[in-house]
Formats: structure tokens, sequence, C-alpha cells
């Protein structure tokens, strides 16, 4: 026999998972790339998040099965030199685009389990606050992109 307590947590937990559902499904992503990577094994990935839900989502983290690692990085000008930093989490408000670019956010890979030649496909999960997952494939695109 279950209890009043036990009843009530399954059924936060339930909401908790509907949550992650509608933060997940109000996300999206478009044109995910990374540049070709020829004997190296870090890679930037980029790409544009739009929110088309009516509350904040909050991305807290990426993960990918082709790197070791995987950060969101910030690359800022400081006193006229390129830095690069890790960058927390992004928020995205609702009916808000956020574009991963080149010389600003971008999605940092180390440890890259193979090189990346044009025309791969890399996939990327974003970890979203909540539990919620968002699973995106990046296009691999020739060192000379922008």
């Amino acid at each position: 026999m279950r209890t009043p307590a036990a009843l009530l947590l399954a059924c936060l937990a339930f909401l908790g998972v509907l949550r992650a559902h509608a933060q997940s499904a109000a996300l999206s992503a478009q044109d995910a790339w990374i540049r070709a990577t020829p004997g190296v094994d870090v890679a930037a990935a980029y790409l544009t998040l739009h929110n088309g839900g009516t509350r904040p989502v909050v991305v807290i983290g990426v993960r990918s099965p082709a790197a070791a690692q995987a950060m969101i990085h910030e690359t800022s000008l400081v006193n006229g030199q390129s830095t690069m930093r890790p960058h927390e989490h992004l928020r995205i408000a609702a009916g808000e685009t956020l574009r991963l670019a080149p010389g600003a956010l971008h999605i940092m890979l180390q440890g890259l389990t193979r090189t990346l030649a044009p025309e791969d496909e890399i996939p990327l999960v974003l970890l979203l606050e909540g539990g919620g997952t968002l699973s995106v494939t990046a296009r691999v695109r020739p060192l000379d992109a922008e």
C-alpha cells in the first residue's frame, strides 16, 4: 500500500519530468556546425538556439560522444588580446534567439576521439536545467568556413 507521502513524491517527480520535457520541446537548434580539425584534438561548435516557449530555458552543460569533454566557452577581446573562458550557463528568455558564433559564445570540444573531416556529423547533447536535454547534430565544415 502506498502512503500519502510516497504518492506526493511520485507526483512531484512526474511534474519534474513534464517540466523538463516542456523545456526541451520549447528549445530548438538550427545551423549547428564545427570547423574541421586536421591534426588537433580540440574543436569549437557553433549553432543558433531559439526558445519558442513562454518560460526561460537554461542550458547548463553539453555532452558529445565525439569528445572527452564539452563545455560552453566565451571568447572576448581584453586589452586587444583574444581570451577564452568557460561560460557557466546559457539563459534563453521566452521568444529569444541566441547565436553561438566564432569569436563569441561557442561549445568547446576537447579530447576529440578522432579527426573531424568536412561533412562529418557530430552529435551534441545540450543539458537543460530541470533535467531535460536537446540532441543536436553538427555538420563539420572546412577549416576556412565562417
